[in-house]
């Protein structure tokens, strides 16, 4: 009773069952942790969390009904203190930067070796907040841009879709002198000079998916 006392409950939220059910598995097999509720997607993310109070979710980004990022929102909202790590296939500069801005305390790639991953756990329940060196690098290049509001996004992603100012304007209902000007504070924000540069940028830092 002791050792079940002081196990790590942790909750596993994730869209796909076969990683689901792998996590579920290796985490039951260490004697200090437990996996306490499983969630499918990020609505049942939050409810799960609300009637379990885990001490650790692992939080996937990418589900349907509400994302990861937003789900942590929501938890946190709930309780500032917190801990969830994001567990994902993604590492775009965005994602990262997401991820951490709405207070995960670790995010790591899926394919985490299980003494590492295991480590995190510890670490972050702990009351620590865990990086890796490789997503700590490129939180840092993301953090001293601006971000890019609605309507610039969207000037971008039909920027990306190979559409000129005048056809962008005609899509979003709007001049093509302010094309020019959101195109212009796009480059500014992320430091490029030309739309190729802004494309290439803007699919590094995950802005496009």
């Amino acid at each position: 009773m002791n050792r079940a006392k002081k196990a790590i409950r942790v909750l596993v939220a994730d869209d796909h069952t076969v990683v689901r059910d792998g996590l579920v598995a290796i985490i039951k097999q260490e004697k200090d942790m437990d996996v306490v509720a499983v969630a499918a997607d990020g609505k049942e993310a939050v409810t799960l969390w609300m009637q379990e109070r885990p001490d650790i979710t692992l939080m996937d980004l990418r589900m349907p009904k509400l994302d990861g990022v937003n789900s942590i929102y929501e938890i946190r909202a709930s309780d500032p203190n917190a801990r969830i790590i994001i567990l994902t296939t993604f590492d775009g500069d965005e994602d990262i930067y997401r991820g951490i801005k709405a207070g995960a305390k670790s995010y790591l790639l899926k394919d985490v070796r299980r003494q590492d991953l295991f480590h995190c756990i510890r670490e972050v329940h702990a009351g620590r907040t865990l990086i890796p060196a490789a997503i700590a690098t490129k939180l840092a290049q993301r953090l001293p841009g601006e971000e890019l509001s609605a309507r610039e996004l969207e000037v971008l992603r039909l920027m990306a879709e190979g559409k000129p100012n005048k056809l962008i304007g005609v899509a979003m209902d709007i001049t093509e002198v302010t094309v020019k000007s959101h195109a212009q504070t796009i480059f500014k924000k992320l430091n490029v000079l030309s739309r190729t540069e802004a494309i290439a940028v803007a699919n590094r830092r995950g802005l496009l998916h």
